[in-house]
């Protein structure tokens, strides 16, 4: 039904604009009608009033369109040629045509300034994702002519496959986050990795090793390999027992840590002689930066030991294949992990990845490998005990793991590393927080900010944020100090930020404080709902959202209600509830509110 209007009356308006000899934007006029239809459920051009106008401009056009600052003359124009269209075509009276006129040109310098926070917004992620997608194809971004000829082929693209590929960039990016972590001083750190088993072990093979020949794959020979291991006293569990030693590799323990000394320069291994290398003097030097520097490679080395998946692999290469997806879990979870725990994620990665015939049996096999792989994590002290049989990262271990993430690509915060940043930084850092490190950077945030400063700066991401970045600004807002109520005063007037500066005020006991009306009651809470389905998933969001609403009878009398809020996400709230709230009254009631919400109205 909305189409049908939105197209009649687009066809009209092309129609008015042509006998006149007027100009008119064409699409933006019919980009506008079919916002209005679409998005807001008007039945007709019939309701288009001033106050569906406002919404229109200030909320449903911001959040839809990508629209760039200069680009708001001729959304005004095209809006305004709607109204005169309206007016003289009888589809509103002349009375209305008139109030939508000047409703358009009241709202002028707030929708320019709400598209131009938009535009900066979008052109700041869009900068970001292109800046991505050239690293991605291994383009350095200081290099003009590569990223000048990177930009040409890209845009010469056809739209939808530039789509396509910004969208992919986007989902790595979310999945390439992890939570933010405490990290210990650099002299800390530094004196760990001096202490710690694994920087002992390759010093001690590095001494022993001293300048000797090697095979002519630069390996110990079979003689000197097990030499080594008798001299380091190095165990050996994942030696086969009673076999012959025909080469290093017949020795597990000391080949890992062979080319994890090599790797690192520890040792220099090159033609069939190996020497002591600089890394064995910076391992025990007095600069805590060379030293961490070492440390890390030789971790990036033992933990990351890649075995062939065709060469058919046992239960122990299997479990040093995911090794690092162990070392993300642990770093990961907010309380130790038990032994148990990690062969189980494990167990599910491998069964994923591999062909696996005998499940029960791999089952095993794996507890026993990932139990010498964590005893010998623990030894080289990454890895600590925490709790009955519970095992955590070391702060050396955080660090470790933390850097080979960045290696690797992730973006893996730092807990206090917001607090100089902007509001909207703050804001869109604190998605990435658990509840008690969100509450450490929040602090931390408002004591090197002015208090009014911070209002106002959280007040402008609520202006232009999304459902959940107005959310997390909100929440922020309530932890400034009842100096910054000038600030909150003078926002009310803005339909976002209106309802939630009513209940700053009221809790700030200032005299302009209010009750909300019920329709910005429900509002906030789809504004709520709708913020938490954009980082969690449905069932997670309702049962968030639950804990404080209101009970039986009343919630399915909200819900009831809620298809009339005026709010561009309620319909996928609805059906969020619809599929997840426990009551099953409840629930048919928010599926039939959600089709009422869809259709404009129901039947």
């Amino acid at each position: 039904m909305a189409d049908n209007w939105v197209e009649t009356t687009a066809g009209d308006l092309r129609s008015w604009a042509d006998e006149r000899g007027e100009k008119l934007d064409e699409q933006g006029a019919h980009l506008l009608l079919d916002l209005a239809g679409r998005e807001m459920g008007l039945a007709g051009p019939g309701e288009l009033t001033p106050e569906a106008l406002r919404e229109l401009l200030l909320e449903v056009f911001p959040e839809t369109v990508v629209a760039g600052a200069d680009e708001v003359p001729s959304v005004l124009d095209a809006m305004r040629a709607v109204a005169a269209f309206l007016g003289e075509s009888g589809a509103v009276p002349a009375a209305r045509a008139a109030e939508l006129a000047a409703e358009i040109d009241r709202l002028a310098p707030e929708f320019a300034e709400v598209v131009a926070e938009t535009d900066g917004a979008e052109r700041q992620v869009a900068a970001e994702v292109v800046a991505g997608l050239m690293e991605g194809d291994g383009v350095a971004l200081d290099d003009q002519d590569a990223v000048e000829e990177w930009m040409r082929r890209f845009e010469a693209l056809p739209d939808e496959e530039r789509y396509a590929r910004a969208e992919e960039y986007l989902r790595r990016t979310e999945e390439l986050v992890v939570p933010p972590v405490r990290l210990a001083a650099s002299a800390e750190l530094a004196d760990a990795a001096r202490r710690s088993g694994l920087a002992a072990e390759v010093r001690a093979l590095a001494e022993w090793t001293g300048e000797r020949p090697l095979t002519e794959i630069d390996e110990l020979t079979a003689a000197d390999a097990e030499a080594a291991v008798a001299a380091l006293d190095l165990a050996t569990p994942r030696r086969l027992p009673d076999a012959d030693v025909a080469d290093q590799t017949d020795l597990p323990e000391l080949d890992r840590l062979w080319w994890a000394a090599t790797e690192a320069e520890v040792i220099l291994a090159k033609g069939g002689r190996a020497e002591p290398g600089p890394g064995l003097h910076d391992l025990g030097s007095d600069d805590d930066e060379r030293v961490l520097g070492v440390w890390v490679r030789l971790l990036d080395s033992v933990a990351v030991p890649e075995h062939d998946p065709s060469d058919g692999l046992d239960a122990i290469e299997l479990v040093q294949n995911e090794l690092t997806g162990v070392l993300i879990h642990l770093y990961e979870q907010e309380e130790p992990a038990g032994l148990d725990e990690l062969a189980d994620a494990l167990l599910g990665h491998v069964t994923e990845a591999y062909e696996i015939s005998d499940r029960a049996a791999l089952a095993e096999a794996v507890l026993d490998a990932l139990a010498l792989e964590l005893d010998d994590l623990a030894r080289w002290g990454v890895v600590e005990q925490a709790g009955e049989g519970g095992r955590v990262l070391t702060p050396l271990g955080v660090w470790g793991v933390r850097e080979l993430l960045l290696a690797d690509g992730f973006a893996a915060p730092v807990v206090g590393e917001l607090a100089g940043g902007s509001a909207a930084e703050l804001v869109a850092g604190l998605a990435w927080h658990r509840p008690e490190t969100a509450d450490e950077e929040i602090d931390g945030w408002l004591a090197v900010h002015d208090v009014k400063d911070a209002a106002a700066d959280l007040l402008d991401v609520m202006r232009g944020g999304g459902p959940g970045a107005r959310n997390l600004a909100a929440a922020v807002l309530h932890r400034v100090g009842p100096e910054a109520a000038p600030v909150v005063r003078a926002a009310q007037e803005h339909p976002l930020v209106s309802p939630y500066a009513a209940l700053w005020l009221n809790a700030a006991g200032d005299p302009a404080g209010r009750e909300l009306s019920r329709a910005e009651y429900l509002w906030v809470f789809v504004d709520t709902v709708a913020g938490m389905l954009e980082t969690a998933e449905p069932d997670e969001a309702v049962a968030a959202a639950l804990v404080d609403a209101p009970p039986g009878t009343e919630m399915r009398e909200m819900v009831d209600e809620l298809w009339r809020t005026d709010h561009p996400g309620v319909a996928d709230v609805l059906e969020a509830l619809g599929d997840h709230h426990p009551d099953k009254a409840t629930a048919k009631a928010a599926r039939t509110a959600a089709y009422k919400a869809r259709s404009g109205g129901g039947a």
